[in-house]
């Protein structure tokens, strides 16, 4: 396949098998979070590969023997620099309908737990960059893959790669995107709140104090005073500022007045608020039902399971005039004969601890679709899979011109 802008022949320099069997080999490597050694092995087969094929590999230890993979395809250092991004972990295969690490190839997909997020895009980014090794195209700048750990959970790999200094003028996320990109999406907080109450009888309940009763009020005085104002909040390329109400625990029997509630939420921010900010909002309903209620008690805080180990998980933006937006459009409109559409309705991804935190103008956009991803017969289509590694080659000889 080549795109209407392509100077090159990519066909001669990469067979379409090689994409496919690359991610199935990939899938076949098991690194979600209950593996004893996690994201280990499929680290160690990517740097393999890639110097058994001629491209610089080394390892980055991120935790014990969890690595990030950063692989090089050096240009006349004339030029800028562009870097990939796709972690190598994937959620667990929960109760999945098929094989999840078998690889499986059928009916004009690769089947198997992360072949969609996000090995499929791993694959494709490898073999974009062997086959314009192989053309012997002389590019300006240099080409960076970070193989990251750990973005299902902490997204420590891509802290680390920032933390670690990486410089880059244009990033792409290969997070499944069905050809569309995006260049936003909003920051997320996990909180969890304690309500605090006073156990008693059920046949005395008065004598007690309801802890799940204190919640209740909570949610009330959220869903009047504060949703409507989060509503209002929105960005051109991140959609609108949410929250949900996720988990409610409380209470032990229904014959005992309950003295512990817990609710969590998932809030999702765009620009113009912080973490701070999200969390002064509720601190400030919980003040106003205590100045109303003496009995009432509630203690915020954020959930660690989504905390980052020194960044927080915030929004993404990229703006649309940078030179690897407009590389992007351009190669997705030559594919597709017609204007590339951008996404708003991401979720949270490594792209925003590039841009935010990297400052480095960062474009999500990879093979598969969103929709297939974390599912009990998540898939990726071959075709993807074939296309994506004529359009990474393309955005980069575009944006490295």
């Amino acid at each position: 396949m080549k795109t209407l802008l392509s100077k090159i022949d990519w066909t001669v320099y990469y067979n379409p098998n090689e994409v496919y069997e690359l991610a199935q080999k990939l899938v076949q490597i098991p690194s979600h979070k209950d593996v004893p050694t996690r994201e280990r092995d499929v680290a160690l087969f990517i740097k393999t590969y890639c110097e058994q094929n001629g491209l610089q590999a080394k390892l980055s230890v991120v935790e014990g023997e969890r690595y990030n993979v950063y692989i090089t395809l050096k240009g006349n250092d004339s030029g800028k620099t562009l870097l990939f991004n796709g972690h190598t972990d994937t959620v667990p295969p929960y109760e999945m309908t098929v094989p999840p690490f078998e690889g499986m190839i059928k009916e004009g997909y690769l089947w198997g737990r992360g072949c969609n997020d996000m090995k499929g895009a791993l694959a494709a980014m490898i073999t974009a960059m062997l086959a314009i090794k192989r053309s012997d195209y002389k590019l300006k700048g240099d080409i960076i893959l970070a193989a990251v750990v750990g973005e299902e959970e902490q997204s420590d790999g891509t802290e680390q790669l920032v933390l670690e200094g990486i410089k880059a003028d244009g990033a792409i996320v290969g997070e499944p995107s069905n050809y569309e990109y995006a260049i936003g999406h909003r920051g997320l907080e996990w909180l969890e709140f304690e309500f605090i109450g006073k156990a008693a009888h059920g046949g005395v309940p008065k004598e007690g104090i309801n802890a799940i009763s204190m919640a209740s009020k909570f949610i009330e005085a959220v869903e009047r005073d504060l949703m409507p104002q989060i509503e209002l909040r929105t960005n051109a390329y991140m959609g609108p500022s949410v929250m949900n109400f996720g988990k409610i625990t409380g209470g032990t029997q229904p014959s005992t007045v309950a003295d512990q509630c817990f609710l969590q939420i998932d809030r999702r921010y765009v620009t113009g608020e912080t973490v701070i900010s999200v969390m002064r909002e509720y601190q400030e309903i919980i003040d106003q039902l205590k100045a109303e209620i003496p009995e009432f008690q509630c203690e915020m805080k954020r959930m660690p399971s989504n905390m980052m180990k020194q960044f927080d998980h915030m929004y993404h933006y990229t703006s649309p005039e940078e030179a690897i937006v407009k590389s992007v459009e351009k190669v997705l409109e030559s594919h597709l004969t017609e204007k590339a559409m951008i996404t708003r309705k991401r979720g949270w991804t490594d792209a925003a601890t590039l841009s935010y935190y990297g400052k480095i103008p960062t474009v999500i956009t990879g093979p598969g679709d969103i929709k297939d991803s974390h599912t009990k017969a998540e898939k990726i289509s071959l075709k993807s899979l074939n296309d994506y590694v004529v359009l990474y080659a393309e955005i980069a000889l575009d944006f490295l011109k």
